[in-house]
């Protein structure tokens, strides 16, 4: 037999084993999947490409070396890069002890080569005792995996949906709350107000969480880091850089030299 594919129209939950692995190309499948929902636990590890999903109170995303995690019964849309390959691994509920929430998680070595043997082999071959030891093997190591950072707080409020369409179009991010305030037919007042109460957070930090996944999803697609930063709005590139290694440890160069390499 071959090994496992996820065609269009699988249904992962009536896959009767505690975990499943699956290899996909996006090339292979949709670059956006609509709003849905699985009975099983989902962990989407992206290989190549980045992966965006987006849940009702916030926008997770996840470069190489991340996964995202989507606990079970939660209703998410997923969206990939040009020419993306990530695994989906679909886990029964109660089998390990995973965060309640959704969230990204640093994914380490040995975990991605079990998640990728595991997505080799044919699934008539999942109950061998050879496989379930492999499995228990990665459950064990996942739920050690520590949390990762990249999380757009959202709401279901049609203004803040307005706004997350509209500030991820090119040049749009620079712009000031004020800018926005017009846009949205309100007060500069109002808005501040509305992004505290709908996600937690005021706007300018809000703002600066956004261009963050913008520019790694453009970086990863091999956009100059100049362009990225005029058209994110910072100040100066030397900005740009500052802001991206105080987010994630490392200079914008510096991921996009580990993500091809």
């Amino acid at each position: 037999m071959h090994a496992p594919t996820m065609p269009q129209g699988f249904d992962p939950d009536r896959h009767l084993d505690k975990v499943g692995a699956f290899r996909v190309n996006a090339a292979d499948s949709f670059p956006e999947l609509p709003f849905h929902q699985h009975r099983k636990g989902q962990l989407i590890l992206p290989l190549r490409g980045t992966l965006t999903c987006q849940v009702e109170d916030g926008i997770w995303m996840a470069p190489t070396g991340q996964a995202i995690w989507i606990p079970s019964q939660v209703i998410h849309s997923n969206q990939v890069s040009q020419h993306a390959e990530f695994c989906f691994v679909f886990i029964e509920p109660h089998s390990a002890d995973m965060p309640k929430e959704c969230c990204t998680l640093r994914i380490s070595p040995l975990i991605r080569e079990l998640i990728f043997r595991l997505a080799s082999l044919p699934l008539d071959q999942y109950q061998t005792p050879k496989t379930q030891r492999l499995i228990t093997v990665l459950l064990d190591q996942l739920v050690e995996q520590p949390i990762g950072k990249l999380q757009l707080p959202m709401s279901s409020h049609p203004k803040i949906r307005l706004l997350v369409e509209a500030i991820q179009q090119p040049g749009q991010a620079k712009h000031p709350a004020a800018y926005w305030a017009k846009k949205l037919a309100l007060s500069e007042r109002s808005l501040a107000r509305l992004m505290i109460s709908e996600t937690g957070l005021s706007f300018r930090p809000w703002r600066q969480q956004l261009p963050l996944i913008l520019a790694i999803n453009r970086l990863v697609e091999g956009e100059r880091v100049e362009i990225i930063a005029h058209e994110l709005g910072n100040e100066s590139v030397t900005a740009f850089i500052t802001m991206f290694k105080k987010a994630l440890g490392i200079t914008p160069g510096q991921y996009r030299q580990g993500f091809h390499a």
